[in-house]
């Protein structure tokens, strides 16, 4: 009984070495998020324009209906993205849209700060998600 109370002990102990340390000090060090992360969501740029063509698949499959789409055709008659709006606060980072991007024009980035004081400032539209 002693010889497993001992060996119990051992681990605490070794477990409270600062090699074992699992908490980090946020602003003076942050945490690299893993590969598969999936944070902000961003639009990507193709030559001079966005590269979404305002399919309306994002908002379809997003189980959350957080995605608001309209399009608008330019002067070559393309189908471009008028208004594109993600409201953060009903998304569940799911990933769903950018699965279901035919042109792969949305992606989302590793960012994973993203408090704000005001609601109006989670909604990301097409300007913030271009930059």
């Amino acid at each position: 009984m002693f010889k497993e109370f001992a060996q119990g002990l051992w681990i605490t102990f070794k477990h409270l070495s600062p090699k074992y340390r699992t908490t980090v000090e946020y602003p003076k060090q942050r945490l690299q998020p893993s590969e598969r992360f999936r944070g902000l969501h961003r639009l990507v740029m193709q030559h001079d324009r966005e590269k979404c063509v305002a399919c309306y698949l994002c908002p379809t499959v997003c189980p959350a209906k957080c995605i608001t789409v309209e399009s608008a055709e330019n002067e070559k008659g393309e189908k471009y993205p008028k208004v594109y709006k993600i409201d953060l606060l009903r998304c569940i980072f799911c990933g769903y849209c950018v699965e279901a991007c035919p042109v792969e024009a949305i992606e989302m980035t590793p960012a994973y700060e993203l408090a704000n004081y005001k609601r109006e400032d989670f909604v990301f539209t097409k300007e913030r998600l271009l930059k």
